[in-house]
């Protein structure tokens, strides 16, 4: 058995009855033994200001949340739909992972996206705009399949565990296409 590609997945909501942590606890108990998916917090990381960087004190917050991003072989982020955009949570991690200029923890991790919403349409906007968050990044993203979870309100039991059979094949293929992805694309 070969050890398991490390995940770091990045919620972008922050509310405790999150729709995308649930999804995002699904996503760890449905990854089979290849995958080792564990959530990185964003939520305290206080705003970028290159400033601080540039005077070399950035948060202790940032360091720390640098130095742990490095560690992992590839990133998963999974995203609500704030106005059509993603989270500024979710924005703000992005930012302070990409910098200071020339030491992105970001470069050349294979990623993926999923979006999740209580509306129909599943956060298509956010998980397109993300994307291009990415592309500038040089994270090189999963294209097929797209994951956009759509009516998720109704996928969980009062526990917040996935229900839904169906949702919980897709997402099992989801992470299969995202471990062949990672083979793929990973650095060394």
């Amino acid at each position: 058995m070969s050890t398991p590609v490390n995940v770091a997945v990045f919620v972008g909501s922050l509310r405790k009855a999150s729709l995308n942590r649930k999804i995002a606890n699904a996503l760890a108990g449905l990854a089979g033994d290849d995958l080792k998916l564990e959530i990185v917090e964003i939520g305290d990381l206080p705003l970028y200001n290159q400033d601080l960087d540039d005077e070399g004190a950035p948060p202790a917050s940032w360091t720390a949340f640098r130095d742990k991003v490095k560690t992992f072989d590839a990133v998963l982020f999974v995203t609500p739909e704030y106005n059509r955009s993603v989270s500024a949570a979710l924005k703000n991690a992005l930012d302070i992972g990409s910098r200071p200029y020339g030491k992105s923890v970001w470069d050349g991790k294979p990623g993926a996206v999923v979006s999740v919403s209580p509306g129909a349409l599943g956060g298509f906007g956010a998980n397109h705009h993300l994307r291009q968050s990415l592309v500038t990044l040089n994270v090189p993203t999963l294209q097929q399949p797209e994951a956009y979870v759509g009516n998720a309100a109704k996928l969980f039991n009062e526990e917040g565990a996935l229900t839904n059979d169906d949702t919980k094949a897709f997402l099992t293929k989801f992470l299969n296409a995202f471990a062949t992805w990672i083979a793929h694309n990973r650095k060394g």
